[in-house]
């Protein structure tokens, strides 16, 4: 890494969010769901069976950072250092907030009232986790096995992490035997992997608009003039009429529709608009382009 690289803003920015979503994580999990007596999926699941399964013998960090030790070793060798510094950071500061966190929090800070403890907690390890991946991050655990596995095959991370996750917190019946504990689980399950796609999409979540209208340039001009917004008008033909017609495409918050709609109707009360979601829009007027930042993002699930 250039020295250039290396004191770019958004480098230590990266590292200021892993480090804020690895104390949210870390909380959720020690102060609400550790409590609850609720297994989550990924490495932390499994270190919390072993926690539970030799009644605290074993604490969940040590089986935590042994497994990830043995997994980073590995994929050292087959991926390289360069492409794991953010993980090998993410296992140790979460190591050593687990650790922290598990001194400092003896009681449980939501009294028996276990589903509601586990519905906190999924919150902030969702929001933990979701801060750690939009900033292409890593806590470790499975996320380093499916790393290691895409060197050589592409695989669908999504499902096979979600296929993990379940039969993690199922098989926490044969160590709690207490199928209400797996059901909070798989409740815990669910509420990360909302909160994670919320963080990662929901704040950068955009809308197109695709307008056919006779009076194109009245609303190209009202877009550029009233909501401050660029946009681009295609040539396009009907193919019922065979007469070409003009197709503006807009990309604007989810915020703005609602204006867009009623502008778009004020001008012309018969124009055909079509809205779809879009995942994230980069670039003037929206979110920065990151070049730190510009990998694809694979689909990602809870883990780690």
């Amino acid at each position: 890494m250039t020295p250039k690289k290396y004191l770019h803003p958004h480098y230590w920015r990266d590292y200021f969010n892993i480090t804020l979503g690895l104390v949210l994580y870390a909380l959720g999990l020690i102060a609400f769901v550790k409590p609850a007596g609720v297994v989550t999926g990924g490495l932390a699941g499994v270190a919390l069976l072993v926690e539970y399964g030799t009644n605290g013998t074993i604490p969940l960090q040590y089986t935590y950072f042994a497994v990830n030790l043995v997994l980073l070793l590995v994929a050292l060798k087959i991926i390289g250092v360069k492409f794991l510094i953010k993980t090998i950071y993410g296992v140790v500061v979460l190591t050593l907030l687990i650790s922290l966190f598990q001194t400092i929090i003896t009681k449980p800070i939501v009294a028996g009232e276990p589903l509601m403890s586990a519905l906190i907690g999924g919150l902030f390890c969702g929001a933990g986790v979701g801060l750690v991946f939009n900033s292409n991050g890593s806590t470790g655990g499975t996320d380093i096995v499916v790393a290691v596995i895409n060197k050589y095959r592409n695989i669908a991370f999504g499902r096979a992490m979600m296929f993990i996750d379940f039969a993690i917190i199922s098989s926490s019946f044969f160590v709690m035997h207490d199928a209400i504990k797996v059901v909070h689980g798989l409740i815990v399950m669910g509420i990360m992997t909302y909160t994670v796609d919320m963080v990662i999409n929901g704040v950068r979540q955009s809308v197109q608009f695709m307008i056919f209208s006779d009076k194109y340039a009245i609303i190209a001009d009202a877009i550029n003039h009233e909501l401050r917004r660029g946009c681009t008008v295609l040539d396009g033909t009907g193919w019922y009429s065979k007469e070409p017609k003009k197709v503006i495409v807009l990309l604007a918050r989810n915020t703005e529709a609602a204006q867009i709609f009623r502008m778009i109707r004020a001008i012309d009360e018969k124009a055909f608009i079509s809205q779809s979601v879009v995942r994230g829009v980069w670039g003037q007027g929206f979110d920065p382009i990151n070049p730190l930042k510009n990998k694809p993002q694979r689909a990602k699930t809870v883990d780690s």
